[in-house]
């Protein structure tokens, strides 16, 4: 069995949960996670975790920026921002929305969505608001009061516009919500948006273009562990010291507390280390693979 990461092409209409049960059926592996899901309207790139090791290295991988190619439908509103909710036609203030002219939509991107931003999420989404999930409460008709965080944006291009479709790229932090800067983006315009389609392009170094989707997928398909966590600093043990390891006991050594360190032996990663808080010079095995 080969741990690691595998790059799936999700198709739109399956949900995340769904594309990670297919995966597991077809391996017959069921220790198998992702790094972030995806929306069921939404298709692209997914990462999976694939075997027991790959999932303990997740939360290494929590907080990768992503890119996303956006159809927003303007001229209307989505109660979830997007083309699942209920759809309402907004009245277009003249003289703001050229027909075709996306020169000044990008002028008020750059100016308003650019950079650290604030962001209120959508309603409709897996926030936890007072100890439930947002559209828990959201679909029972319950008011949600959604707090602003903050997010970065560091790339919206316009690259298509025919009114009412506009096509942006977009490439920001983890956490953005798409439906979001869609909503936001219609009201700045004064026209009304929503999201009406989405596909996710990269997810940190890695391109959709390399995925496959879940029913194409093979165990070959797999990016090692060992190449995945190649670029992180770490060390090669010695045999007394993997010994050491194998049964959770410190070895000596020192590390920066703010980058994950692993050990290594003969070309593999074995664990992930972390610095000892009451033995100076001395380090710990905080998982071992």
């Amino acid at each position: 069995m080969r741990h690691g990461f595998l790059l799936i092409d999700k198709p739109r209409g399956p949900t995340s949960h769904d594309v990670v049960a297919i995966v597991r059926r077809s391996f017959g592996e069921g220790k198998i996670g992702h790094l972030g899901t995806l929306d069921p309207l939404a298709d692209g790139l997914m990462v999976l975790a694939v075997g027991a090791k790959a999932l303990k290295v997740v939360e290494l991988f929590g907080k990768l920026p992503k890119t996303y190619v956006a159809e927003l439908t303007l001229g209307a509103t989505s109660t979830t921002y997007d083309a699942e909710g209920a759809i309402s036609e907004t009245k277009l203030k003249a003289g703001w929305l050229p027909p075709d002219d996306a020169s000044r939509i990008q002028a008020l991107i750059d100016d308003r969505f650019l950079g650290k931003i604030q962001q209120v999420p959508p309603a409709f989404s897996a926030v936890h608001v007072g100890g439930e999930r947002a559209y828990k409460k959201a679909m029972r008709g319950e008011d949600v009061e959604m707090k602003a965080r903050e997010t970065t944006i560091s790339e919206c291009k316009v690259f298509e516009y025919k009114y009412p479709v506009l096509k942006l790229s977009v490439n920001c932090s983890s956490g953005t919500y798409i439906r979001s800067l869609a909503h936001d983006l219609g009201d700045s315009m004064r026209c009304g948006a929503y999201l009406s389609a989405l596909r996710r392009t990269t997810v940190g170094e890695w391109n959709v273009k390399n995925a496959r989707t879940p029913g194409e997928a093979m165990w070959a398909d797999v990016i090692p562990l060992k190449d995945i966590l190649k670029g992180f600093p770490g060390r090669e043990l010695t045999a007394d010291e993997m010994k050491e390891i194998s049964h959770g006991r410190m070895i000596n050594g020192t590390l920066d507390p703010l980058q994950p360190f692993f050990a290594w032996y003969e070309g593999l990663p074995v664990a992930l280390l972390e610095r000892s808080r009451h033995d100076e010079g001395r380090l710990k095995p905080r998982k071992v693979f």
